[in-house]
């Protein structure tokens, strides 16, 4: 490169490119100390009265259970084998001033049962229709119907296939401490409100894991979900909205013989199998802009006419959303050149669920 000028403008562009990738480097983000999850859920049967608040809980009723829960979890990176510590609780919670939390002890592995010769495995007989969309009528190309004896893998991704949010939550596993535990089983009582002020302690834990939960993050109200109609017309699905649920989704199942029907509130075909858990706000918000969720503000929905016609018996289920809460301490430094040392991180997730007999006379 002989022309000076030019060189001289090579330079100078390299010098360009070196420094904005110098400034646009990346923070150097460092795992929290702590963790601590809670999930609560309200689940019911519809018109079946809620369940009193007594009786034995367990780790996981959450997803479930019928009644109200609360699922706690606790993981410390500087304890692996897990934390003995505690959870203390508004006195809204109507459970004294805490909840103990104890670690998951590992389970010693037990023989599986026994495989069998694929080749003595029996071919399924039957089929699957899968029909989506509120509507009074089924819609220009449905069901989607799958074949049983005939279907490749192919075939059945073509029906299961759908949007799926990967676990985020409170789990039972080794290392992590929970609630309800051995040490506490109970139930919340009636009336129970989470809102108010909340803290963690126990060896390993940051003296300052404490923070606030607000009418978002309590209990959501039971759904009250309401089906009318005969399976051989539309049946009208119709509900009270519920003030603190950011999106719903609704899908129903039934038998006819040896044809197994879905059914499910999306505009899209997606049957929901990964959508009955808890969403994040990010998620919700991109699958209602889909029309895979039903908006807030929706109050009613019809499975269109025939659909469970003839069907020896057919449920629905309905989910409505919360809104998930991450908390993060101490916040993000905004010069990029320091790294990000994050001393905990709280992650609380909501949600509230019905299940209804369609058709039911």
């Amino acid at each position: 490169m002989n022309n000076p000028p030019i060189r001289a403008l090579a330079i100078a562009v390299s010098l360009l490119i070196l420094a904005t990738a110098a400034g646009a480097q990346q923070q150097e983000v460092r795992p929290p100390v702590a963790q601590f999850w809670i999930d609560v859920a309200t689940n019911i049967l519809a018109g079946v009265p809620m369940p009193p608040g007594r009786g034995q809980n367990e780790f996981g009723s959450t997803r479930h259970g019928l009644g109200r829960f609360m699922d706690v979890a606790l993981f410390t990176r500087t304890r692996p084998q897990g934390t003995q510590g505690a959870h203390a609780i508004p006195t809204a919670m109507r459970m004294g001033a805490s909840l103990p939390l104890e670690p998951v002890r590992a389970e010693r592995p037990t023989g599986g049962p026994e495989g069998r010769d694929p080749a003595e495995v029996e071919q399924p007989k039957g089929r699957l229709s899968f029909y989506w969309g509120c509507g009074v009528e089924v819609r220009a190309g449905q069901p989607r119907v799958l074949d049983f004896s005939r279907a490749s893998p192919q075939d059945w991704a073509s029906v299961w296939q759908g949007r799926f949010a990967p676990e985020g939550g409170a789990r039972a596993q080794p290392g992590y401490s929970i609630w309800p535990n051995e040490r506490d089983r109970r139930m919340l009582p009636e009336g129970a409100s989470l809102q108010g002020d909340h803290a963690v302690t126990g060896e390993g834990v940051p003296a300052g894991l404490r923070f606030a939960l607000g009418p978002n993050q309590d209990l959501m109200p039971a759904i009250d979900l309401s089906a009318q109609g005969d399976p051989q017309a539309s049946i009208a699905l119709r509900w009270r909205q519920v003030p603190t649920a950011r999106a719903y989704f609704i899908n129903a199942f039934g038998a006819k013989g040896n044809e197994f029907i879905i059914w499910s509130s999306s505009e899209l075909p997606d049957a929901g199998m990964g959508l009955f858990d808890y969403l994040s706000n990010a998620n919700i918000e991109r699958w209602t802009a889909d029309r895979v969720l039903l908006p807030a503000s929706a109050t009613q929905c019809a499975v269109p006419r025939g659909v469970f016609a003839g069907a020896d018996g057919a449920m629905a289920r309905m989910i409505a959303y919360g809104q998930e809460l991450i908390l993060v301490h101490p916040p993000r430094p905004t010069d990029p050149r320091v790294a990000w040392e994050q001393e905990w991180v709280v992650r609380a997730r909501v949600k509230s669920t019905v299940m209804t007999i369609l058709g039911a006379r």
